[in-house]
């Protein structure tokens, strides 16, 4: 089965997976997903920064309903799951959270995964970053 990444300039690797954002050389701003101004300053030029993988969830919600295209829902329909901001340390990150009803809460430890997004229609199976319970991070 043929897969593929869902946009490759989000990722620094996938083996393990690592999001890559973008530092500013004039005020050390640091956003994701990249970009080629700074939202701060207009001093420094921006470059990759390879975010960390682990982190906590700052806020979350159901996303109950399908979101608005280039949304594409699985073939058997969308089902609600789990989406929020994770916080990095020095950027927070909107993602979709691997996490259950039961265990998500703010301030739960989550690691960066992969997840499938959905499937081309060639069949290629097309992988989007998610965050999922890291149960090595609780306090």
């Amino acid at each position: 089965m043929t897969t593929r990444l869902i946009d490759d300039g989000l990722f620094d690797g996938v083996d393990p997976p690592r999001l890559v954002g973008a530092r500013c050389t004039g005020c050390d701003t640091v956003v994701f997903p990249r970009q080629d101004a700074c939202p701060r300053c207009s001093d420094g030029t921006m470059s990759a920064h390879p975010l960390p993988v682990r982190g906590r969830v700052w806020s979350w919600t159901l996303q109950a309903f399908p979101p608005r295209p280039p949304y594409r829902p699985p073939a058997d329909g969308h089902r609600p799951y789990h989406v929020g901001y994770v916080d990095l340390g020095e950027v927070l990150v909107e993602a979709r959270l691997e996490v259950s009803r039961q265990e998500v809460e703010i301030g739960l430890p989550v690691r960066l995964t992969m997840a499938p997004a959905y499937q081309d229609e060639d069949g290629t199976n097309v992988l989007t970053f998610a965050f999922r319970t890291d149960r090595g991070g609780r306090r």
